[in-house]
């Protein structure tokens, strides 16, 4: 691993969505949209537990391909770990979590996947 505090990738607006996501969950520190030329970039700075130095992002799993589309409705939502990750999924209403929209009773196409490698992620316990 790595262990990069920063990160800076080319902008998309699918891409704003999963940072903004991923922030509001709890997997990354912060972020900042860059709007230099036709696309831009993301910088992203990385979640790390201060003590053993182990990333909040423990596995993040790309889903849907541009080869290979995967879609689902509400009632066959994907569970991550048994609840406890989270799928990120592009709808009619934009893109959210897999229980934003089952909440929403719309399917979409799902992205990822993402599981916390952090014991707590947001203020909730996490299995490693």
């Amino acid at each position: 691993m790595a262990h990069h505090r920063v990160v800076e990738v080319p902008a998309s607006n699918l891409k704003k969505s999963i940072t903004k996501i991923l922030f509001e969950k709890g997997y990354i520190l912060n972020y900042k949209f860059i709007e230099d030329g036709p696309q831009g970039s993301i910088k992203v700075a990385l979640k790390y537990d201060p003590v053993t130095k182990q990333s909040a992002i423990k596995k993040l799993k790309r889903v849907s391909t541009p080869g290979l589309r995967q879609y689902t409705g509400y009632k066959d939502m994907p569970r991550v770990i048994n609840g406890l990750g989270i799928a990120i999924l592009s709808t009619s209403k934009g893109v959210m979590t897999d229980k934003e929209a089952a909440a929403e009773k719309i399917g979409g196409e799902v992205h990822c996947y993402g599981i916390g490698g952090l014991r707590y992620v947001k203020n909730r316990k996490i299995a490693n």
